[in-house]
């Protein structure tokens, strides 16, 4: 059994996606580009991993998504203007985002579902187990989640993937797991996966959400992974093999997750992620909340 005790240094953030339920917004731009507020959505993913320790981040990209690399790249022309014009707090943010974690690129190529880009990332890898943060799903700063996740892999070895509870009609959007109680509080052991099944075919009502800690013995397993649902290879179906399995790479640990978290990747949660950070942003909150709370009491 694979199970490495190597303190986890690296993450991989899939970004190849061609963001169709933002069209058209997302024809020209990477919906990861996307704001949130004043930052791209991506921003706040990459903070997330290095604030859990992960500063080595390798993004999977697609064609058109060259923007992402610029953002996370120096921009001499405007840092120089900046400087020019004494602006040393813009210039620190511009600064902020190319300063954050050692960053590298793979393309996909061929869009073959998240199974296929994670297996894109083995030759960055190598044998060491890696964290998977997707796109869409910002959590909240204030609720850490990926730092426990990383912890329960180091203590257990295996993969530790996150859960949340929804209501039994939202199954069918999910990843759903079958989970086993452990003793350690907010941690479970699973036994099973099942990608998007319907209310009657779910094992719980425990939904995986986009952040996993991996074994790399899931390379082995994604390579010989058949595509699945939606003629895609899924990386649930991998997830499954290796709960089936423990001696092909460890266990597989859930945790469950009851913070804060935001889908940008749905139109109506994205406007209310940036609603709920705006609101509580020092600088922008108290006249943007002063604002809003006039416009649903005279105006709606």
């Amino acid at each position: 059994m694979t199970q490495s005790r190597t303190r986890i240094s690296k993450a991989v953030i899939p970004a190849a996606g061609l963001g169709t339920r933002f069209l058209p917004a997302t024809k020209a731009t990477p919906k990861e580009m996307l704001p949130v507020v004043d930052k791209p959505a991506i921003q706040y993913v990459v903070e997330e991993a290095v604030t859990a320790g992960l500063s080595d981040v390798l993004m999977i990209t697609g064609r058109n998504k060259r923007p992402l690399e610029d953002h996370f790249d120096r921009n001499y022309e405007l840092e120089e203007a900046l400087t020019r014009k004494g602006d040393e707090t813009r210039l620190a943010r511009v600064r902020e985002s190319s300063e954050l974690a050692t960053m590298h690129y793979v393309r996909q190529g061929d869009p073959r579902g998240l199974g296929h880009a994670v297996l894109c990332a083995a030759p960055h890898v190598g044998d060491q187990p890696f964290a998977v943060l997707l796109g869409d799903d910002l959590i909240d700063s204030r609720d850490p989640l990926l730092s426990r996740m990383v912890d329960i892999q180091e203590q257990h070895g295996g993969s530790v993937i996150a859960l949340m509870e929804v209501e039994p009609a939202q199954i069918h959007l999910y990843g759903c797991a079958a989970v086993k109680p452990t003793l350690e509080e907010g941690v479970v052991q699973v036994s099973g996966l099942v990608e998007k099944p319907t209310a009657a075919e779910a094992p719980s009502n425990y939904a995986v959400i986009g952040r996993y800690v991996l074994d790399p013995a899931v390379f082995d397993v994604l390579r010989t992974t058949e595509p699945g649902r939606g003629g895609e290879i899924q990386l649930t179906d991998a997830l499954q093999a290796l709960a089936a399995d423990p001696g092909l790479g460890g266990p597989v640990h859930g945790v469950v997750f009851k913070g804060r978290r935001y889908d940008t990747g749905d139109r109506g949660d994205y406007l209310r992620a940036i609603v709920r950070l705006a609101c509580e942003r020092e600088d922008l909150g108290p006249e943007f909340r002063d604002w809003l709370r006039r416009y649903v009491t005279e105006e709606m």
